[in-house]
């Protein structure tokens, strides 16, 4: 099996509010995982001053897995702890080697498009005025639970 890692900056379609701040693009890195004419991906998505693995080292971090995964060595659960959105993303690259499909982990009614999936409704920080019109728009959708963020705003 061989490893390597790929750099990737996402883009917000819209700022989202956090109780850090307002985020407008986030960096990811995507772990692929090549066995033969088999492709595993999965991704290590870091928050910059919102993941506990938001440390100097992680992408080093990220390298040295790969590194090792290209000497044949064998990775332990543990030896990522530290790192867990580096941890999920090897996991999620397993999985996606070991499947069917690269990009369907997970095969359901839901992945093939027949069915939907009861979800919390995100509302995201803003003006109280953004933050009223997300809410009406997921009440109108029937949402049961909605989910509001409100660590940067005063609220009473």
């Amino acid at each position: 099996m061989k490893a390597q890692y790929i750099k990737y900056l996402l883009k917000f379609k819209r700022p989202g509010g956090t109780s850090r701040g307002v985020l407008t693009e986030k960096e990811t890195w995507f772990i692929e995982l090549t066995d033969g004419d088999k492709t595993g991906i999965g991704e290590c998505g870091l928050f910059r001053g919102l993941s506990m693995d938001d440390r100097p080292d992680f992408e080093q971090q990220l390298k040295s897995l790969c590194d090792r995964i290209n000497q044949n060595e064998s990775i332990s659960p543990n030896d990522l702890k530290a790192y867990p959105s580096i941890q999920m993303g090897y996991e999620m690259a397993l999985l996606s080697l070991e499947g069917q499909s690269t990009y369907n982990l997970f095969p359901s009614n839901f992945t093939k498009g027949t069915t939907s999936i009861p979800i919390n409704g995100l509302v995201w920080m803003g003006s109280h005025d953004f933050m009223r019109k997300q809410i009406d728009h997921l009440l109108e959708r029937e949402f049961d639970c909605i989910k509001i963020k409100i660590g940067a705003i005063h609220f009473e």
